[in-house]
């Protein structure tokens, strides 16, 4: 007979698990939100996965995750001047909700009180059989923001969802059920100061011929691990745009969990990553496609420099009744260093057969012969670099239609590759 042995658990997963019972008593939660916790600590229990997961193939989060920082409650980070002046800023200063501001036509709730009552208990399941950022969020998440946006709503500026940590770790949740017929834009900020462990989880529910746009910008310190999963659900005619941008973290790894549901549902995915330094980002994709005559378009543009180590797995799954889907799928990454390194691998899953699918990824240097043109007409080696960098992401950012948007995050694009190019 063969015996398996359990593996020895590594120190941070042994940090976890007494982590959780030495926070236990300070979570909010009735006895059904008790037991999805617990549910999650045993998940955790059985270890962190490995590449021997097909899903965690590139990121084996049980070597990469070498150390887990403590709790520390005496830790409050500062809200961050908004993208946008004027829109209206929701923080959550390391994992607690701050003071709410009132947003016409949005009913906001603080997700430590849907926690304490007992409501919130069905979203903290599992988003599959290998959810290690789920398990973990579940576990420990204590607040958040959970937006209702009512019906017809049309917001002038966007709203600004800000986590900020300022060490230790950080778990929280940011929620939005979206109703029928909205216009909205919403700008997600993971930022920070110290060396932490953060993770975060949304849950974005799309309703019936309603356009969100939903922008995440990820600039955490090179020191911090973060953790992220969105996760949408698209109705009837809807529209979901999801830009991200990765410009910051040691080790990082982004989930987008996205099932159309409802005909004539869209879905585009815009995403830049920005890495340097020593780090590694994995962003892993999952759509499906449920119903007929659903659309999507994925695009995301890499730059890599140093040591940095990327990943983009994306996966398209079109079900045997979704006939007429249209998608496409591209990753285009630009090599700046020897020593970087960008793995890509795209999937899709046709159970359909009148469909329109396709999917592509490139890999390439800058073009010499355009670096010497500028070079040329007196601009400087470093100047032009970073002209041809812009001009390769500029594509995915520009598609936002806030010309404001556009001009903050492209100023971050700017201070990035000043300090990295």
């Amino acid at each position: 007979m063969n015996m398996h042995a359990q593996p020895q658990s590594t120190p941070a997963e042994t940090a976890l698990i007494d982590a959780f019972g030495e926070r236990l008593s300070h979570l909010p939660g009735d006895g059904e939100v008790a037991l999805k916790r617990d549910q999650s600590v045993e998940a955790l229990k059985r270890g962190l996965p490995t590449r021997r997961i097909e899903t965690w193939h590139y990121t084996d989060l049980r070597r990469l995750l070498t150390a887990v920082p403590e709790f520390d409650a005496t830790l409050a980070g500062k809200p961050a001047a908004p993208l946008i002046e004027g829109s209206p800023v929701l923080a959550l200063l390391n994992g607690v909700a701050a003071r709410p501001v009132a947003i016409e036509g949005v009913d906001v709730e603080r997700i430590s009180e849907k926690l304490g009552d007992g409501t919130y208990a069905p979203a903290l399941g599992p988003q599959g059989a290998d959810d290690a950022i789920g398990a973990l969020n579940s576990a420990f998440v204590a607040d958040g923001w959970l937006l209702n946006i009512a019906d017809g709503t049309v917001l002038d500026k966007p709203i600004e969802l800000q986590n900020v940590q300022a060490g230790g770790q950080v778990h929280a949740r940011l929620a939005a059920k979206v109703g029928a017929g909205v216009t909205a834009t919403i700008v997600e900020r993971q930022t920070g100061s110290g060396d932490a462990l953060v993770s975060c989880v949304d849950n974005v529910v799309v309703g019936d011929g309603s356009h969100v746009t939903w922008v995440i910008v990820q600039e955490q310190p090179e020191s911090a691990t973060h953790l992220g999963q969105f996760n949408a659900w698209i109705g009837k005619d809807a529209k979901l745009t999801l830009f991200f941008m990765n410009a910051g973290g040691r080790l990082v790894r982004q989930e987008i969990r996205v099932a159309a549901k409802g005909e004539g549902s869209d879905f585009q995915l815009r995403g830049v990553n920005l890495l340097s330094g020593d780090t590694h980002t994995d962003v892993t994709m999952v759509l499906d496609h449920e119903v007929p005559h659903t659309g999507s378009r994925e695009i995301v543009r890499n730059v890599v420099t140093g040591k940095a180590k990327g990943v983009f797995q994306g996966r398209i799954n079109v079900h045997q009744y979704a006939q007429k889907t249209d998608a496409k799928m591209a990753c285009n990454t630009l090599l700046l260093s020897d020593d970087g390194e960008f793995s890509t691998k795209p999937e899709l899953e046709i159970f359909a057969d009148d469909v329109q699918c396709g999917h592509g990824a490139t890999v390439t240097e800058i073009d010499h012969g355009h670096l010497f043109y500028l070079m040329a007409r007196g601009v400087s080696e470093k100047s032009a670099r970073g002209l041809l960098v812009k001009a390769f992401l500029a594509e995915v950012i520009e598609e936002l239609e806030d010309e404001q948007l556009v001009e903050a995050l492209e100023a971050k694009l700017d201070r990035w590759f000043a300090t990295h190019g």
